[in-house]
């Protein structure tokens, strides 16, 4: 009998020492750097040049070379192109074809080192595939949709691309109930081994355009980069909800009177809140951003 439970201890010692090795094999880090995840901006044909222009005009940087292509696994067109700037990338569309089901919900596009496995670990942590991996002329794509609906594509390039790293870190916004936003961010820090900054469940509602109460803000940071869980009850005045990236910056009044020059309408004015001036915006063709500086 001492035989056999000295045989049994000897069996769970060798398991406990070897489930840590397996268990990190099994969810490795697909993220490549968030000098490579782009928010998904779509626009009209006839407002694309001028997106683009006011952009790089508030922010600085450089485009892609614009092109028009088929990017979806069905038949369409639109023109492409990305604005690789020192706060963050766009990948912006211009569709000239209707836009097939369920292109436009994405809000980014993550690179990932290895999209079928990326894919597996994601559906191992909750997500659900609303299209099935695709090839596109630069590789491959997939689309996903983690709980509350938030949606993002994975991309991966046959050729891999060299982008140097960001000035400062985007921050994708992203507004949930209390339905969802506890189940997402536990299934993000599983698939993304993101780690949670801050978990304020009494922010200042002034910051969501309701100064008369409080709100829940959730701050983690992972190699796709900086994800900000806004959590309400969804009854939210225009434009907060709207928005899908913060875009940190050196000089707010100096990057606001760029972006006015360039026709960015200001939605809201800036205003201090969780040690940061911010202010939320419109460029032309609708596209709703964030935009902060630190609060000195």
């Amino acid at each position: 009998m001492k035989a056999l439970r000295l045989l049994i201890a000897a069996a769970i010692l060798a398991v406990s020492m070897t489930a840590p090795a397996r268990t990190a094999a099994a969810s490795p880090d697909f993220a490549v750097g968030p000098q490579y995840d782009s928010t998904h901006v779509y626009v009209a044909p006839a407002d694309f040049d001028r997106f683009m222009a006011s952009f790089i005009a508030t922010f600085g940087g450089t485009t892609s070379k614009q092109g028009v292509s088929q990017v979806t696994p069905t038949a369409s067109q639109t023109i492409s192109q990305v604005a690789m700037t020192p706060v963050g990338l766009v990948s912006a569309f211009g569709f000239k074809t209707p836009i097939p089901y369920p292109f436009g919900a994405e809000r980014t596009g993550y690179l990932v080192t290895d999209i079928d496995a990326a894919v597996a670990a994601a559906r191992d942590a909750g997500a659900v595939r609303l299209v099935e991996t695709f090839p596109d002329p630069i590789g491959r794509d997939v689309v996903l949709q983690w709980p509350g609906g938030v949606t993002m594509q994975f991309y991966w390039h046959t050729v891999k691309p060299n982008y140097a790293p960001l000035a400062t870190i985007p921050e994708n916004r992203i507004y949930l109930t209390a339905d969802a936003a506890d189940l997402f961010v536990t299934r993000w820090q599983a698939f993304a081994h993101a780690v949670i900054l801050s978990d304020d469940a009494a922010a200042p509602g002034s910051e969501i355009g309701r100064p008369e109460g409080h709100y829940r803000r959730i701050n983690l940071r992972s190699g796709f980069g900086d994800l900000t869980v806004l959590v309400t009850d969804g009854a939210l005045p225009w434009p907060f909800g709207r928005d899908m990236t913060g875009y940190a910056v050196a000089d707010l009044p100096a990057t606001l009177a760029k972006a006015t020059r360039a026709g960015v309408e200001t939605l809201v004015p800036p205003h201090r809140e969780a040690g940061r001036v911010s202010t939320m915006v419109r460029f032309p063709g609708g596209y709703i951003a964030e935009i902060h500086s630190t609060d000195h």
